[in-house]
């Protein structure tokens, strides 16, 4: 039985910590259907602290594949303007948003990707002005995760039902701090660790980053400016939140133009529903030039094809130690929010516009002068492992040590 005191907890750090919800304002909540009672929770500790309204979001994985499997393609082809403009209406108005995030990743498979491809696109560009608010901390928002009955089934093939969430639940405890005595304030003290991290690397300024391990030999240009984040972020109305819950990056922005080289997954990529796995990317001049997988090749090709140029480039580079709780755990979550955060990660698509100096205020033409890459996807996949090292090329050509065996080779003060 999952502890009831613990589950309050989790709720009050999603809604404290992760949004860091501020009286008068109203709250997004997505949420699966599967984990209804502890959205209430949440609502419950929304409204405790003075939210004015909190719109729920519900969605069931079950009606999400009899739709991708059955309806027409020109419903799959257009996204519901009505959506469109009450999500737009609501960030406008300065709500939170908070999603609550489990699914099974085998949810789509069967489901031609023809059919997958279309909904992530016109999803992907209603939704364009919607993720902008999101994406540039125009408002404080949030992920925390969920164990539903499918996904934890997945992560521990040898439990079913209760028992694998139950054992899910105990991962997520852990590793989100839930556990210890004052969840708040241990993440305050992991914020503060990842804050050294990134100040440092702020002050360093590489111009370049090289990445070596089996399979991978890649090369990454830095932004001019760029700024490396990690932990908790300020929203522009100066409010303090946590994005990811958990989280373990200190993450910035490469140069769109500037990647060479080839780069090796290390752990199963979850996007619309399939598992890719074991898949090789090679860049020339920023761009992927070739790539291959074991499997889910073709959700891999339909995720590089989703717009004419941006979802073939980089739009974040995010160094994680292989020593990390999650990491430490040998468990592979199939859940991008706790895999990205065991290991070393780049993400093809959009960058976040504040990683790099004014980037909030640059138009589409300053940004891609500057190398900032735009598309209609942000997609993490992990490449860290203990044997990758990483050097920082400085803006004079000196090669300095970063990562070693997979962990930091630099001592933060």
């Amino acid at each position: 039985m999952v502890s009831q005191s613990l589950l309050e907890k989790y709720a009050q750090l999603a809604i404290k910590t992760g949004v860091n919800l501020q009286k008068g304002q109203g709250l997004i909540l997505n949420t699966p259907v599967e984990a209804a009672e502890f959205a209430r929770l949440v609502v419950k500790e929304a409204y405790a602290a003075g939210a004015k309204n909190v719109h729920v979001e519900w969605n069931d994985g079950t009606m999400t594949y009899q739709k991708m499997k059955h309806a027409a393609m020109d419903v799959l082809e257009n996204f519901p303007e009505w959506r469109v403009q009450g999500l737009e209406d609501m960030v406008k108005d300065g709500y939170s948003l908070l999603t609550i995030y489990g699914e099974d990743p085998d949810l789509l498979k069967g489901v031609e990707q023809e059919r997958i491809s279309a909904v992530n696109k016109a999803s992907a560009a209603a939704l364009s002005e919607y993720r902008d608010y999101i994406m540039n901390d125009k408002i404080t928002w949030s992920i925390v995760g969920y164990p539903v009955k499918a996904w934890a089934e997945k992560v521990f093939p040898d439990l079913l039902g209760e028992e694998a969430k139950e054992k899910l639940w105990q991962e997520i405890f852990r590793i989100c701090r839930v556990d210890q005595e004052n969840p708040v304030e241990a993440w305050k003290q992991h914020n503060e660790t990842l804050r050294q991290a990134r100040n440092y690397l702020n002050k360093k300024q590489y111009k370049s980053l090289i990445y070596q391990a089996e399979g991978t030999d890649l090369t990454i240009d830095l932004v001019e400016g760029h700024i490396w984040h990690g932990g908790s972020t300020t929203s522009v109305a100066g409010t303090e939140f946590n994005p990811n819950m958990p989280t373990e990056e200190v993450f910035t922005m490469p140069d769109k133009y500037g990647v060479n080289g080839t780069v090796t997954s290390t752990k199963p990529l979850s996007y619309g529903g399939n598992l890719i796995e074991n898949f090789t990317l090679t860049f020339k001049d920023g761009k992927v030039v070739d790539f291959s997988a074991e499997k889910g090749a073709e959700a891999l090709q339909n995720m590089l094809d989703t717009d004419e140029d941006g979802a073939r480039r980089l739009g974040e580079v995010a160094l994680v130690p292989h020593q990390s709780p999650i990491s430490q755990s040998n468990i592979i979550f199939f859940n991008t929010l706790f895999d990205e955060n065991a290991s070393c990660h780049l993400a093809l698509g959009k960058a976040y516009p504040t990683n790099i100096a004014n980037g909030p205020e640059m138009n589409k033409t300053e940004m891609d002068k500057h190398g900032v890459n735009d598309s209609l996807i942000h997609e993490d996949f992990m490449i860290g492992s203990a044997m990758l090292t990483i050097d920082g090329i400085t803006k004079d050509g000196k090669k300095e040590e970063i990562f070693r065996d997979g962990n930091w080779a630099i001592t933060f003060e």
